[in-house]
């Protein structure tokens, strides 16, 4: 199987966590924070890019609100995060780079976005709302995400240090 095969099917994986995992979402200030699908957002940008990244939290963000799972306001608390993490991590090869990323990404960038979203969307009272409230309650669930992937790819990177390849 090819590499571009193997991160295409590990996407779809982590996308499909990521889905599973908005079940247990947790509401603050009328928000619905799903610090797993930020947690998948760091595994993929860190573990297949920013390109897979975006394009699995795309997904999960359509499946989630097909499923009514989530709202409007998953694309860009999902999508811009995962954007950065990657970026961040391609660039700089440091894991708290990426946690930053997808924590700046997605409660300023992803929160100031909320707001056009949902206007659009959800009426001008929830706009007006979302302006002042996004940022915060994304900050929340993004920060919950970025500790638990931090402590996954710190203990995945430990175990592979010792991994030799013959002991295959």
């Amino acid at each position: 199987m090819d590499t571009s095969t193997k991160k295409l099917v590990m996407a779809g994986v982590l996308c499909a966590v990521a889905v599973a995992g908005s079940l247990f979402s947790i509401p603050v200030f009328g928000s619905r924070c799903a610090p797993v699908q930020h947690m998948v957002n760091i595994l993929c940008g860190v573990l297949l890019g920013p390109g897979y990244a975006v394009g699995a939290a795309f997904c999960a963000s359509l499946l989630r609100n097909l499923l009514g799972l989530g709202s409007i306001l998953a694309f860009p608390g999902s999508m811009f995060g995962a954007l950065l993490c990657g970026i961040a991590y391609k660039k700089t090869k440091s894991l708290p780079a990426a946690l930053l990323g997808e924590v700046i990404g997605t409660a300023i960038l992803g929160g100031l976005c909320a707001y056009p979203l949902a206007l659009l969307f959800l009426g001008q009272n929830a706009g007006h709302v979302a302006f002042y409230v996004y940022i915060m309650p994304f900050f929340v669930s993004t920060a919950a995400g970025a500790c638990i992937s931090g402590i996954v790819l710190y203990h995945l990177q430990k175990s592979m240090k010792g991994l030799r390849v013959s002991d295959k």
